[in-house]
């Protein structure tokens, strides 16, 4: 990790943008601050339902990079970590001077902060159309998918950064470690194959990986490369420019990714500096793949050692329980629905949360009157713990009860 590094993690807070607190934003506050901001701002066409997609530039150096956000209308983090980047460029601490003199200097920076406005607005991972914009590099149904070839094409951008979010429960290769941040040096053909963009690509990564590490150890995973033909991301390195797909996971206890999001933030500094000063060259293909592949091996709540009776004879199980976000009638906010995944031998796998029920029996809510009176707008409650049911039950240790109710754990 540089100093220069430690120092935008140290400083942060400063640059956070205190209107973007939550991932449900909708286009119209994107449009607010970016009519504050100084910077030069460019309309590159309408979404599908008409809502203008904006493009910021920043820098007038000979190296052109071009970055997005929220492809996915559901996949906001990088957006949030953009808005405090158009900060950091917009301080006049003498502190950071001469890095951001270097960056104008050395780079164009091209940012498109929200490509699927319609999909933000319903904060859904698609467009208006149904269509994910990500399997649209070639057919081109939608507008946005348009704008977004045309600038690649328009700009031919040295590097492009194509950002994301990624499920939270991809963990950082075979362990019990979310993937907080991804990352993939996209293949550009079948084969896999390496040439002079992709390795650049592979490189800036190896260092911002090397970065992170300090504050997340252990905690980053390498996307899958298997070649996507109809993908934005595999098309781009195809087409000539350096792509780098960065990934926001999960962390815990950040429901709304601020921890991420300044990880981001950091990292596309980094990578940036990099670039700026051709430093990532010191960086390998090796160091790249040494990073551990994203693997799904995680449950939100993992119970082990639960014991089912049955009138042949008790037996024991793990029980494997995931947690749905449903957005709410304007997708402003979301309410949490609970599924029990998958139960039996679950050894292989690993928990966010973990309980060991050892000497603990399931049991219906309906056994116990009180509990379900209590608890009873989270009902039905059934008889019978089944694979794709809410989970909501009470692990029974005699002296001690556990009660999951919509997969939370409840103190007793």
């Amino acid at each position: 990790m540089t100093a220069l590094t430690e120092t935008f993690f140290q400083n942060y807070e400063q640059f956070k943008n205190p209107e973007l607190n939550h991932r449900r934003f909708k286009h119209t506050k994107v449009v607010e601050l970016l009519n504050k901001l100084p910077f030069e701002k460019v309309s590159l066409g309408k979404s599908f339902e008409g809502r203008d997609i904006q493009k910021v530039i920043i820098g007038n150096g000979p190296k052109k990079i071009l970055l997005w956000s929220q492809m996915h209308g559901n996949e906001a983090t990088a957006t949030m970590a953009l808005f405090d980047i158009f900060n950091f460029f917009q301080n006049t601490s003498g502190e950071f001077l001469e890095i951001k003199k270097l960056f104008e200097s050395k780079l164009e920076l091209h940012f498109i902060p929200m490509l699927n406005p319609d999909g933000a607005e319903r904060f859904i991972r698609r467009t208006a159309q149904g269509i994910d914009m990500n399997r649209d590099a070639v057919a081109l149904k939608c507008p946005e998918s348009e704008i977004l070839k045309n600038q690649v094409l328009t700009l031919t951008p040295e590097f492009s950064f194509n950002l994301h979010d990624q499920n939270i429960r991809y963990s950082a290769g075979a362990s019990n470690k979310q993937a907080t941040i991804s990352f993939l040096a996209t293949a550009y053909n079948e084969a896999r194959e390496w040439n002079e963009n992709r390795t650049k690509a592979a490189q800036v990564i190896a260092k911002m990986n090397a970065d992170l590490q300090a504050f997340i150890p252990n905690a980053i995973g390498r996307f899958s490369d298997e070649f996507e033909p109809r993908a934005f991301g595999d098309n781009i390195q195809k087409w000539g420019s350096s792509l780098i797909l960065i990934e926001s996971g999960g962390y815990p206890n950040d429901t709304e990714k601020q921890f991420i999001r300044k990880l981001n933030f950091v990292a596309i500094l980094s990578a940036l500096e990099s670039i700026a000063l051709e430093s990532y060259t010191s960086y390998s293909i090796e160091n790249y793949s040494a990073i551990v592949q994203n693997e799904k091996y995680l449950f939100d709540l993992k119970i082990k050692n639960l014991t089912v009776e049955a009138p042949k004879g008790n037996f024991e199980i793990d029980l494997g329980v995931n947690l749905e976000e449903k957005n709410n009638s304007d997708a402003s906010d979301f309410s949490v629905t609970s599924v029990i995944e998958d139960l039996g031998d679950l050894s292989v796998f690993w928990g966010i949360n973990e309980i060991d029920a050892e000497g603990g029996l399931l049991k219906s809510i309906e056994t116990y009157p009180s509990i379900k009176e209590t608890y009873k707008q989270y009902g039905p409650f059934p008889l019978e713990i089944l694979e794709g049911e809410k989970a909501s039950f009470v692990i029974d240790k005699g002296n001690e009860l556990i009660l999951i109710i919509n997969g939370r754990i409840i103190e007793k």
